[in-house]
C-alpha cells in the first residue's frame, strides 16, 4: 500500500477542494442575501453554485481514471496529473468566480490531465486483457 501514498493524497485534497468550495458557496449565500436552498437570484451565487457542481459532476470521470491509472501504470504519474487537475480545478473556480469566460483555462488543464489518466488506464487495461 506504501506505494498508493501520492494517491491516496491527492483523492484526499480532493476531499478538501470540494470542502473549500462548499464554503464559498455558503459565503456566497450570505454575501448575496440569498438564503439556501435557493441556489439562483444572483449571478456570483449561480457561478459558484454551478463552478461547485461542475466539480463534483467531474469526480466520478476523474477519481477512478486516477486509481486505475495507479495500479495499472504508475502511481507516481497518477499523482503527478491528479495534482494537475486539482490545480486545474482551483484555476477554473477562481475564474469562474471572477466570471464566467475566465473559467477555460482552468477547464482546459482539468480536461487534459482527466483524459490522459482516463485514456491511458483504459489503454493499459485492454493492452494486459489482450495479452
Amino acid at each position: 500500500m506504501e506505494r498508493y501514498y501520492l494517491v491516496a493524497i491527492v483523492t484526499l485534497l480532493c476531499g478538501l477542494l470540494l470542502f473549500g468550495m462548499a464554503l464559498t458557496v455558503a459565503r456566497t449565500h450570505s454575501k448575496t442575501g440569498i438564503l439556501a436552498p435557493a441556489m439562483t437570484g444572483h449571478p456570483l451565487l449561480e457561478q459558484a453554485v454551478r463552478a461547485h457542481s461542475n466539480t463534483l459532476e467531474w469526480l466520478p470521470i476523474f477519481l477512478p481514471a486516477m486509481w486505475l491509472f495507479a495500479i495499472y501504470w504508475s502511481a507516481t504519474w497518477a499523482a503527478g496529473l491528479g495534482f494537475l487537475w486539482l490545480i486545474g480545478r482551483i484555476i477554473y473556480f477562481v475564474g469562474y468566480l471572477s466570471g464566467p469566460t475566465k473559467r477555460y483555462p482552468g477547464f482546459l488543464i482539468q480536461t487534459i490531465a482527466a483524459l490522459a489518466l482516463l485514456l491511458g488506464a483504459l489503454g493499459r487495461i485492454i493492452y494486459l486483457a489482450a495479452v
